[in-house]
């Protein structure tokens, strides 16, 4: 059972310098979302770095979350397959190890139907019993999922949540006047998070709460009790450092991120590489004014929703 609401990150894998996994760090960033406030982990960012990784590892990644989140928040995992076969595969491994949801993109590389995409949904859907949450982002995976497809797999009980990414922030709207409260709806777009909340979103799949993860849960806790203004301060500031999050060199900008908030190290899997001259001095700097002029944030864990 997930609640879908709140701050979900989709947080960044941690490496050391020799290419192995680095859990020591890893440990640290994700209880520093948890003290923050987050409302569950997702591991396995498809524009991240997990198709990088070997299944031994995503396995290491998905029981060190369960450990060290130990029932606090939930742990979803990301399936990104090309094959039916193997998606439903890795949604039943995920239920063995003891995964507490699912978030399903539509088949990859291959630009399927609106008829496949939802069979290939439901497929999956009726394998498991973990929650899901599909991810719709057209613009990065070339597959629409439609009003009319969500309408097709109501009929799943377990497809929950709705990552919405097309960009298009009415679409929040659209589902919720055909749907109200049949699927929860989660911005997927860093730059477009406080606005999606506003629009009636229940909550943020997040990129820059990697490495700012009290001022991000600030940002949906301020929104949501009707504090406006004072979310709104806070992501004036934030923006610089979101527009870090659409860029496909996302990885990169993040973790350089994490080092300044020390929860992170740059260090990435090749064939990304760290980022280099005129672009990495750009992104230091906008890193480092952030940092000067950091906010000092309201109390918003406590009470926060009693105005």
């Amino acid at each position: 059972m997930i609640k879908w609401e709140g701050i979900m990150p989709a947080v960044t894998t941690k490496f050391k310098a020799d290419d192995t996994l680095d859990l020591a760090m890893f440990e640290k960033n994700i209880n520093a979302q948890i003290e923050a406030g987050v409302n569950g982990i997702i591991l396995g960012g498809t524009l991240g770095e997990a198709s990088t990784l070997t299944q031994k590892e995503k396995e290491a990644l998905i029981k060190e979350t369960l450990l060290i989140a130990n029932g606090k928040v939930p742990v979803i995992i990301n399936i990104a397959e090309q094959s039916t076969k193997e998606a439903i595969k890795v949604a039943k491994n995920a239920e063995v190890v003891g995964a507490d949801g699912l978030m399903i993109l539509p088949p990859m590389r291959y630009k399927a139907t609106d008829y496949e995409t939802v069979t290939y949904f439901a497929e999956i859907a009726k394998r498991t019993s973990l929650p899901i949450m599909l991810y719709n982002n057209p613009i990065d995976y070339k597959i629409m999922i439609t009003l009319d497809m969500l309408e097709e797999l109501a009929t799943n009980k377990n497809i929950q949540a709705v990552k919405e990414s097309t960009r298009d922030i009415t679409n929040i709207i659209r589902i919720k006047n055909r749907f109200g409260d049949r699927f929860k709806v989660f911005t997927g777009v860093d730059t477009l998070g406080l606005e999606s909340l506003v629009t009636g979103a229940e909550g943020w799949v997040a990129g820059l709460v990697c490495a700012y993860p009290a001022e991000t849960v600030a940002i949906y806790n301020l929104v949501k009790s009707g504090r406006i203004s004072e979310a709104l301060e806070i992501y004036k500031w934030f923006m610089p450092l979101l527009e870090l999050d659409v860029s496909p060199q996302l990885v990169q900008n993040i973790k350089l991120a994490e080092v300044a908030t020390g929860i992170g190290t740059e260090n990435v899997r090749a064939p990304r590489l760290p980022l280099q001259g005129a672009e990495r001095e750009r992104v230091l700097k906008i890193i480092k004014t952030a940092m000067a002029t950091r906010p000092t944030l309201p109390d918003y864990k406590n009470n926060i929703f009693q105005v």
